[in-house]
């Protein structure tokens, strides 16, 4: 290799390394030009392409690079990610294996080995490969913070303490790392140095740093313009617009064909939402296809939802790009997202725009940041015409609350003692069956006064973990709440769970994450909610279902507000009687809970959307027209 060539790919490198993938390429073009045989130029040019998610490209390169040298583990391993990237994870695993196999000292292919194994939820297996890694290479940061990630997903929360500690002290900018530590505290009630790390979280957003995933933000952060940069970073870094499956084919048919993307098509709270919708659709008007990338569990909730749709595809094994190709080819209109960011979300599916229009509904809390996802629906309370600006999506705006609900959902007859709960036989019962990673210590500090107020009350909480219990109760001493006044539920299955609602007096909400479905669930079973109104989606789910059920004084607008609220009904029997009586009444009258309605009203925006697009029209707000239907 002549000087200038070695110059030149040198250049390339640095370019590559700050993330300057056009000047790279120019340049590894131009080597290429002369050593067209040269393995590394064509491997970085897999690099390359692999970083923009064009996948194809990516092992086409690599794999002649691997031709020109068959004996080089760093190729193998990169090609391994790129399968790994396309979902072809027994392939990913073989191409790991042999990289290991040609370069066993090459610590970047166990960690690489490990990604797999996580994807494949053998989490076990992964911290095995993550642990080689780590032997072989003590300061590398990745695989100690990918470590973390799996000793969290097996709840060994003290490991991941541990592993995304010493990620941190190694290497604190690492892709996520300080999102997904602060997710660990939140999830565990460790608010050492909360404050601190939330100040350094928010500073690395503001500058477009990869901080956090969007969805782990949810519990933390209150600013709207925040979550919107952090989802456009991740969309950004991970989900780049991808135009290589060519234009939509414009296509006019007498229905409407509307396609359901999910991983949570069985027993999970987006199912229970949603079932009394997909059966409801007008099947005269509309064709329901579900695109399935869960567990086929076979449960009473799948067994029901596939009964819905006209087509039911399990899509587990198709990659993004395939699936949105075959989306393409059934003819989709419109692509509903249920997923957004949350767990098992593949928004990688609509990066290569599965169907002309694309929607973001319900499964996330918020924006995806994402210039493909034309449309999220909404509501005025959750997105006041004020915070339009905060969201990439274009609102459809739905008369009542956004939330879809199944008034089919079963209450267990069983009748609950608050013995068999752990609950004293007097006192007033506030309860919160939010995730305790939804729990601040600001909401804490409220609840402490709101009990110091109300004597012989308890707080009746959602037990998510042996050290988030031990936390919680640590953190409520601290604020001079003994033990006796925290009681806490075991998870049980839906129907019971409904029940025993019956023995609370009042839930008392969280912020800056309210109450989602678990505000539904409460109001369902008859338990008013006191909720705090926040400033970004997230923290106004509970004041949309409160004013589609009618019951607007449950919405408090400042901490002293809802601590005096709430302390005003846990002293005053006749008001909270009172307004136990309205929820009863107002449960099947008004909107929230009358699945007929909001389901043509979406109905209504789909049609919108689509004539819209017909007329050759961008997505622009849309204004459903309140629908009365009994």
């Amino acid at each position: 290799m002549t000087p200038q060539l070695a110059f030149l790919l040198n250049q390339a490198l640095q370019y590559l390394r700050a993330d300057n993938l056009d000047s790279a390429e120019l340049l590894l073009k131009q080597a290429l030009s002369v050593l067209k045989t040269n393995s590394e130029v064509l491997r970085l040019l897999g690099v390359i392409e692999a970083k923009r998610g064009r996948n194809q490209e990516a092992l086409a390169y690599l794999k002649n690079a691997s031709k020109y040298d068959p004996k080089n583990g760093l190729i193998l391993s990169n090609i391994g990610n790129v399968y790994s990237a396309l979902k072809l994870y027994k392939e990913a695993l073989a191409a790991h294996e042999q990289a290991i196999s040609l370069a066993p000292s090459y610590a970047e292919a166990y960690s690489n080995k490990g990604n797999v194994l996580s994807e494949l939820k053998l989490f076990k297996e992964a911290l095995a490969a993550y642990g080689l890694a780590i032997q072989l290479k003590p300061d590398y940061a990745e695989a100690w913070s990918n470590s973390g990630i799996a000793f969290s997903e097996l709840k060994i929360y003290d490991r991941a303490f541990m592993a995304y500690s010493k990620a941190l002290e190694i290497k604190p900018d690492v892709d996520y790392l300080l999102g997904n530590f602060l997710c660990t505290k939140m999830l565990t009630v460790n608010w050492d140095n909360l404050s601190e790390y939330m100040t350094l979280l928010s500073e690395n957003i503001q500058k477009g740093r990869k901080a956090s995933l969007p969805f782990n933000l949810v519990g933390i952060i209150s600013s709207p313009s925040l979550l919107l940069s952090a989802a456009q970073t991740f969309s950004e870094d991970k989900f780049t617009e991808d135009f290589s499956l060519g234009p939509i084919v414009k296509r006019s048919a007498s229905k409407i064909r509307i396609g359901y993307y999910s991983a949570d098509f069985h027993n999970h709270a987006t199912a229970y939402l949603m079932a009394e919708f997909f059966e409801l659709q007008n099947k005269n008007k509309f064709e329901l296809t579900a695109f399935s990338f869960g567990p086929n569990t076979q449960d009473e909730s799948r067994q029901r939802i596939l009964k819905a749709f006209d087509q039911f595809i399990d899509v587990t094994e198709l990659s993004d790009q395939q699936v949105a190709r075959l989306s393409r080819e059934m003819g989709v209109d419109i692509a509903v997202d249920l997923k957004g960011y949350t767990k098992d979300s593949r928004p990688g599916i609509f990066s290569y725009r599965a169907a002309p229009i694309q929607v973001n509904y319900l499964g996330y809390p918020g924006t995806m940041g994402s210039p493909y996802m034309d449309y999220i629906i909404a509501d005025p309370v959750l997105i006041p015409k004020s915070s339009q600006i905060f969201y990439s999506e274009k609102i459809t705006y739905l008369p009542n609350s956004y939330q879809v609900n199944d008034r089919s959902r079963k209450v267990s007859d069983r009748v609950f003692t608050r013995a068999e709960c752990n609950l004293p036989d007097q006192g007033f019962v506030f309860c919160c069956f939010n995730n305790n990673y939804k729990i601040t210590p600001a909401t804490l500090g409220s609840w402490s006064r709101i009990l110091k107020h109300v004597e012989g009350s308890v707080l009746w909480l959602l037990e998510d973990s042996e050290i988030a219990k031990a936390n919680l109760i640590k953190e409520s001493e601290a604020l001079g709440i003994k033990q006796e006044r925290l009681v806490f539920a075991k998870r049980l299955d839906l129907p019971e769970h409904l029940a025993r609602h019956q023995l609370a007096d009042l839930f008392i909400d969280t912020l800056p994450c309210n109450a989602h479905t678990t505000a539904s669930d409460s109001l369902w079973a008859g338990l008013p909610v006191l909720t705090l109104l926040g400033e970004a989606f997230p923290g106004r789910v509970a004041a949309s279902l409160l004013t589609a059920i009618d019951l607007p004084e449950l919405i408090t607008r400042s901490q002293d507000e809802y601590e005096s609220v709430a302390i005003d009904l846990a002293l005053n029997p006749t008001k909270i009687k009172a307004i136990k009586e309205r929820l009863k009444e107002n449960r099947l009258t008004k909107p929230l809970f009358n699945t007929k309605q909001i389901t043509t009203q979406i109905e209504s925006a789909y049609i919108q959307m689509y004539e819209r697009y017909q007329a050759n029209k961008m997505p622009d707000h849309i204004y459903i027209e309140p629908t009365v239907i009994e």
